[in-house]
């Protein structure tokens, strides 16, 4: 199965976008070539911008611990393990703390290098990081790669509880959920809303079919499209029917 996450709201897509680039950052930081290093500093910017476009750390804490009184709420309940609600409760509560002893805004010790931004102006400019644009970056690729992976680490270590906190929010959230099993006939699914509010739809299909979702979603009405996967030519509706199984996830 290949799943497919549709956020709904812009603080679940400004959530799982640093999601998939923390992922990817810790792909490249953990590699040793050079050319690895230079992605993970481009990914790092990516993140820099990513985060700066909301209050995010105020979102998490409103969040985090929204999740902690609704699960401790559960306390006492036979139905429900004491041993993993105390597990979940601590992660909660330590990624609070973590994302709550930040200070000042979020990447705000990466803006006040003056080198990785000198390095980030380049960066947005095709082949702009040569070794004649910015010998001071050329020196550093020729050190050690452990030199170089203590960097990337002392620039990502000041970040790392914000991506603890969406780490769970989103964990929660995936597992919020009931799985649904429809089939959408010659490529189409239609179905109304019926006043069901979600943050995020999940999409899962066999990865042999070869086709992708498109979503399109409102208060009233979800469409979803299965679009060929032909990666040469113009986007086109799949049309066989497809099975595929569908998630709405709200916390």
């Amino acid at each position: 199965m290949i799943s497919y996450d549709f956020p709904l709201n812009e603080r679940m897509r400004t959530l799982l976008r640093l999601e998939d680039l923390y992922a990817k950052l810790q792909c490249f930081t953990e590699r040793s070539s050079v050319n690895d290093h230079q992605a993970a500093l481009n990914v790092l910017f990516e993140v820099l911008e990513v985060a700066s476009r909301s209050d995010l750390k105020s979102d998490l804490l409103q969040e985090l611990e929204r999740q902690k009184r609704q699960l401790s709420a559960l306390h006492n309940n036979p139905q429900i393990s004491e041993l993993a609600l105390d597990a979940i409760l601590d992660e909660i509560e330590s990624a609070s703390s973590g994302v709550f002893n930040m200070s000042g805004k979020v990447g705000q010790h990466l803006r006040e290098n003056e080198w990785l931004m000198g390095i980030k102006q380049r960066a947005c400019i095709p082949g702009g990081t040569c070794e004649f644009d910015l010998p001071s970056y050329h020196h550093w690729l020729h050190q050690d790669a452990v030199l170089r992976r203590e960097y990337l680490n002392t620039c990502l270590n000041p970040i790392l509880p914000i991506f603890d906190g969406l780490a769970i929010i989103l964990k929660l959230l995936r597992e919020s959920g009931k799985v649904h099993h429809y089939i959408a006939p010659q490529g189409s699914f239609q179905q109304m809303q019926s006043g069901r509010v979600a943050q995020m739809l999940r999409v899962s299909l066999d990865k042999a079919l070869p086709c992708v979702p498109e979503v399109c979603a409102n208060k009233y009405m979800l469409n979803i499209r299965f679009i060929a996967a032909d990666y040469a030519a113009k986007s086109a509706l799949y049309d066989q029917d497809v099975a595929f199984k569908l998630t709405f996830c709200s916390l």
